[in-house]
């Protein structure tokens, strides 16, 4: 297993530059006080370690990794492992980030914002990562790149028609009363999907042909 989550990451060392980089912008777009590109960065992961699958299908590495021990298994393993590492460290460093150019900005840190905004974004990352990935798995990246842009433009047509429907005010009712326990629930929420997404890729890898 380690060596399978070393192999993605020294398969996409490169484009850690990029975060870099990412990271040095928004320090100084904070800063300038200008628009907030925080959320962007843990979104970035995923879309990184899905360049890894092109990387795999170039080398023909799913074809030598079925023929080690536990091999698929841990070929599926290690991507969810890794994607996930590498969000939530993202996530520690730019929230960090957020507290100190809150600071210097304002010399107050609103820690409770800077944390249900990057919170959110933590789930909302982990969200992309349990719909595209076992897609990708079944599709393979090229043709997963359509299937992904469809099933988000229906995601969002659906909920605007949702949201023409219902009546928000209770939603928010709703929200507020359980707003003790929202981190605990979408903690819970979070865990289920990424188990579930987990176990359909797990399961169309273990069946497929190479």
């Amino acid at each position: 297993m380690i060596g399978f989550i070393k192999k993605d990451l020294a398969m996409i060392k490169s484009n850690f530059k990029l975060l870099g980089v990412l990271m040095v912008v928004y320090a100084i777009m904070g800063f300038m006080d200008k628009m907030d590109i925080s959320f962007i960065l843990p979104f970035m992961c995923v879309m990184i370690m899905i360049s890894s699958f092109s990387y795999d299908n170039y080398n023909k590495w799913d074809a030598y990794s079925i023929s080690l021990p536990n091999g698929r298994k841990n070929s599926v393993k290690s991507k969810y492992i890794t994607t996930i590492f590498m969000t939530l460290m993202v996530a520690i460093i730019t929230t960090l980030l957020s507290f100190i150019i809150s600071y210097v900005n304002t010399q107050t840190i609103p820690y409770e914002q800077i944390l249900v905004t990057m919170f959110g974004t933590v789930f909302g990352t982990l969200l992309v990562l349990t719909i595209m990935y076992p897609i990708i798995y079944k599709f393979g990246v090229e043709k997963a790149r359509i299937g992904i842009f469809l099933l988000v433009f229906g995601i969002v047509m659906i909920g605007s028609l949702l949201a023409s429907y219902i009546d928000l005010s209770n939603v928010l009712k709703f929200l507020s009363f359980l707003e003790d326990y929202l981190i605990i629930i979408f903690i819970i929420i979070a865990i289920i999907m990424v188990y579930g997404s987990y176990k359909i890729s797990e399961n169309i890898f273990r069946k497929k042909e190479f």
